[in-house]
């Protein structure tokens, strides 16, 4: 039988395949377009989406909203999860363990997608998706393919709140994707992404 978003939401509801599930508020599935040209994967929820059960809802997820929109973009063009459906501890980085219990519905997620780009939202994610050496500092916005879907990473929203001086870096990298979009999917500013 194949996929369903309803039964994957369901199967993430009840899993508990790692300590995360037992502390959860909410799960944190995903938000926007589910039949989106562009998706972005950052690492796990945070306390802002614990209590909401959307991602990217808290100081970081309005700097992500600003940054979509300085490249034309919005929740509604774009399928946004995370690694991790459960929020770690203090928001600390998800436990190689608790990315492995989770992995697989990610995977399923993007299967329902079909996203022709995805963008790593940091550097757990790239490590995840795009090479498990990765380093965001020296590879940030450069572009890999994997499976005829382009790839690349940029710096966490959260990491830019607390180094501002890597602004200019993602501004730069945003800049390379609304780049991309136009080439790959340009039906994603023409209305029909």
């Amino acid at each position: 039988m194949p996929d369903s978003w309803e039964a994957l939401e369901a199967e993430i509801r009840r899993c508990q395949g790692c300590g995360l599930g037992a502390g959860r508020t909410n799960v944190v599935f995903g938000d926007g377009n589910r039949q989106a040209k562009v998706m972005l994967i950052g690492e796990a929820p945070g306390f802002n989406e614990d209590q909401q059960g959307v991602p990217f809802v808290g100081r970081a997820g309005k700097l992500l909203d600003d940054m979509l929109e300085l490249i034309d973009l919005d929740r509604t063009r774009v399928y946004i999860t995370n690694i991790c459906k459960c929020r770690p501890p203090e928001n600390r980085d998800p436990l190689n363990v608790e990315q492995a219990a989770c992995i697989g519905f990610l995977r399923r997620q993007v299967a329902l997608v079909r996203p022709r780009i995805i963008v790593c939202l940091g550097r757990i994610a790239a490590t995840q998706l795009i090479r498990s050496d990765f380093k965001i500092s020296r590879e940030h916005g450069q572009w890999t393919e994997r499976a005829g879907v382009r790839m690349m990473a940029i710096y966490h929203p959260s990491a830019l709140l607390r180094d501002p001086s890597r602004r200019p870096d993602a501004f730069d990298d945003l800049k390379r994707l609304q780049a991309e979009i136009l080439a790959v999917c340009p039906e994603v500013y023409g209305g029909n992404g």
